[in-house]
């Protein structure tokens, strides 16, 4: 039986209906598959950045952190050295006051004499030689042949031998020096420093950490005081 014209229509009608229903949804799920896949990806995107920004201010902190360690180790190492230049200064203060007074000791005739005496005698002992040479102040000389002879029988009761000491009177010990001797042996070869400063400088280097705890107290990070 063949089909009229109406009810083709009808057919192709219903098919293009058909069609047109399945293309709709099939944009549909392309479209609600395009707009996952979006959201997906945006996610992805969006969580990347977040990362990168926070991953870029981790560094960013630890460099500011890394700066305030330096800032505060330089500012550390700055107060330590403006504290060991105080006590440096300070100790330098307290040796010149110990120098002036040492000055003053060679103001009384008699007991620099007493001390002269000694430092003569000591530095034979250190050179133990048959033939010596002293240098001193001018202003110390006549002290020196005073109490010369003394301090050679000192010198000779000590070890038993005689010695040759005579008082150089061009090369002096400089004019600032506090007082007390030089003396040389062997054509200047061999020399003993024994001025005043130099004992007070010995005293001061063997004190120094006994000096360091009268003044500033003891250190409480270290164990000694040496």
């Amino acid at each position: 039986m063949s089909l009229s014209n109406a009810d083709v229509q009808k057919q192709i009608q219903h098919m293009m209906a058909f069609i047109e229903q399945e293309a709709q949804e099939k944009a549909e799920e392309v479209e609600t598959k395009a707009e996952e896949e979006f959201e997906i990806e945006k996610g992805r995107l969006v969580n990347e950045q977040r990362m990168k920004i926070i991953d870029h201010f981790e560094k960013k902190e630890k460099m500011v952190e890394i700066q305030r360690k330096i800032q505060n180790s330089h500012m550390l190492q700055s107060a330590r050295l403006r504290l060991l230049k105080a006590r440096e200064d300070h100790i330098r203060s307290v040796t010149e006051e110990a120098r002036q007074k040492l000055i003053e000791v060679t103001k009384n005739q008699q007991t620099y004499a007493g001390v002269l005496r000694k430092l003569i005698a000591q530095s034979l002992f250190l050179l133990l030689e048959d033939k010596v040479v002293i240098h001193c102040r001018q202003q110390d000389q006549n002290i020196i042949e005073s109490v010369l002879q003394d301090a050679l029988e000192d010198y000779k009761k000590a070890t038993g031998k005689e010695c040759k000491a005579v008082v150089d009177n061009e090369k002096r010990i400089h004019h600032d020096s506090c007082g007390g001797i030089e003396m040389t042996a062997r054509g200047g070869k061999i020399k003993i420093t024994n001025t005043l400063e130099s004992r007070l400088e010995l005293i001061i280097q063997s004190c120094l950490p006994l000096i360091r705890v009268a003044l500033f107290g003891r250190n409480p990070n270290r164990s000694h005081d040496d």
